[in-house]
């Protein structure tokens, strides 16, 4: 039984004593962490004002094909995307995780159809990308932003995951691609990968005998409040660290490596663009991102195969891979799924992945649709 004040009872129906809050030491991967985001939620999204501003002329008939992207109002990818997209007359439509909460949407269980606002629509591609329940603009402790939060994560999953239409980049595979999996299935490949180990004591470990680096095991991004992103990049091993200091969840201690150069490969289709990165520490990508030098790079052909190999086997179509050359070896990091590469391209002066990826996705946006269409649109 529970009494009125709300609070949990012990034996006999007496209040439970509640626990003294233990006074713990900062996790190592929230010290010395500067990096602040706040991801705003205006939409942008060009087919969704034109279309909303009723500049585009509705046409009555069968469902409308569409590419459907689940992700939220700063994804600056997915709205050059919608731009490259109406160039050539195909509708992009999306729910963002920041602004889906007055949402008119109906999704058909028998047949492939979407009602968004007043439109019905044949989704033929999906893409979800940075659609994460944090940013959901509620409070998941009270009883309903828990609801919401829980209805929108299966909601998403499903339409990320149904088999009536095509998505890009699997959820089904691309969701347990944790970077201990993405290791081994590296090493696999002929990939070199650092000596790592997963610890809550971080201090007794030292993978490879020298220094180490400290990285969390799951996103490096923390959004404690929708819309607030706070970094969780990775952070040199302090050796003055004691054996016994013990962190509340369990980090990554990985050997560091003292590397050539650092790549940062975008794979898109049976693509791969490079690009060669130059920074002093881990963090500087988005602490400073001023003082990073970016270049455009060739490639060499066995470590695209590779590469290749490993999307194909994630069914990844869009991904970027972080990798070190070291004495010759190439030396696998990371691969992010929801890779965001204009910032890569501006600071290079090349736009030659946004350029593979509107493409890709327009070619299979196409094929998908004229294989449709032969069995006609008009038995939904």
């Amino acid at each position: 039984m529970t009494p009125a004040d709300g609070r949990p009872t012990g034996p006999g129906g007496s209040p439970a004593p509640t626990a003294e809050p233990s006074l713990r030491p900062t996790p190592l991967l929230l010290q010395g962490q500067d990096y602040f985001f706040r991801s705003p939620n205006t939409p942008l999204d060009f087919q969704e004002r034109m279309f909303c501003a009723d500049l585009v002329a509705d046409e009555p008939g069968d469902p409308v094909p569409c590419v459907l992207v689940l992700a939220r109002a700063a994804d600056m990818e997915m709205n050059e995307l919608s731009l490259a997209l109406a160039e050539h007359d195909i509708r992009m439509v999306r729910i963002d995780a920041d602004r889906c909460l007055d949402l008119a949407l109906t999704v058909y269980t028998d047949a492939p159809l979407i009602e968004l606002h007043r439109w019905l629509l044949r989704p033929v591609l999906v893409w979800r990308r940075h659609f994460d329940v944090t940013a959901l603009p509620v409070n998941p402790t009270t009883v309903h932003g828990a609801y919401v939060r829980e209805q929108w994560q299966a909601v998403a999953n499903w339409l990320s995951c149904r088999s009536d239409w095509t998505q890009v980049n699997s959820v089904r595979t691309s969701h347990h691609l944790d970077r201990l999996t993405q290791l081994s299935d590296a090493a696999a490949v002929g990939l070199r990968v650092p000596r790592t180990v997963v610890t809550t004591m971080p201090g007794r470990s030292r993978p490879g005998g020298g220094r180490c680096i400290v990285k969390t095991a799951g996103h490096h991004l923390l959004e404690p409040e929708p819309g607030a992103l706070r970094g969780l990049f990775p952070q040199p091993m302090d050796i003055r660290r004691t054996g016994e200091a013990r962190e509340p969840a369990p980090v990554l201690v990985q050997q560091y490596l003292d590397a050539d150069q650092e790549l940062r490969v975008f794979v898109v289709g049976d693509r791969a663009i490079g690009y060669r990165v130059q920074k002093l520490d881990p963090a500087q990508l988005w602490v400073d991102p001023d003082s990073v030098a970016v270049e455009r790079v060739d490639l060499p052909a066995d470590l695209v195969s590779r590469l290749l190999t490993l999307c194909r086997r994630w069914s990844l179509d869009v991904a970027g891979f972080d990798l070190l050359d070291v004495g010759g070896d190439w030396v696998f990091l990371e691969v992010n799924v929801n890779c965001d590469w204009r910032w890569f391209e501006h600071r290079a002066d090349c736009t030659a992945v946004s350029t593979a990826v509107h493409g890709w996705v327009r070619g299979r946006f196409e094929e998908l649709s004229a294989s449709i269409a032969a069995g006609g649109w008009s038995r939904w």
